[in-house]
């Protein structure tokens, strides 16, 4: 059976999309690990928090929860790639797709913490968190996007 045009581009879009991702989480991790040691902060541990509750997943001790918030972060930010090789898919592309791409993953990590109890709304984080935070998924989303279109390029 051979795919249709359509849909065979867009399943190469989206597999182009999940390498671009996992790029964009090695960036992400670079950039939020450098911020933590200078700040002299610990990781987060919301979205494995987060996660956990929503796969009912609880591990049972520090190394447990260490691996999980590891293939938590790496799995979270690969697959999120996939949405930005469906916007390419749908045409968009440069500083456009990469502004999309930030609002929806930003976007979605801001609903779904606060909604799974894991973290406050944004709006109590106070104005330096919310900043940190932006500026690490612009990072995840601006090297996810070039690496997408860096591999689309035609």
């Amino acid at each position: 059976m051979k795919l249709s045009g359509t849909l065979a581009n867009t399943s190469s879009a989206v597999g182009r999309g999940l390498l671009s991702g996992l790029i964009g989480t090695v960036a992400m991790t670079v950039s939020s690990t450098l911020e933590a040691k200078l700040r002299g902060r610990g990781g987060s541990s919301s979205p494995a928090d987060a996660a956990g509750t929503v796969l009912g997943v609880q591990p049972s001790d520090s190394t447990g929860e260490q691996r999980f918030s590891t293939a938590v972060h790496w799995g979270y930010g690969t697959s999120w790639g996939a949405v930005r090789g469906l916007l390419g898919a749908a045409g968009l592309c440069g500083p456009a797709a990469a502004a999309t791409h930030l609002a929806l993953v930003w976007g979605g990590e801001q609903v779904a913490l606060p909604a799974t109890g894991t973290s406050p709304p944004a709006w109590r984080w106070g104005v330096t968190e919310v900043a940190v935070d932006l500026w690490h998924h612009t990072v995840y989303a601006c090297a996810t996007s070039l690496a997408y279109e860096w591999l689309d390029r035609r």
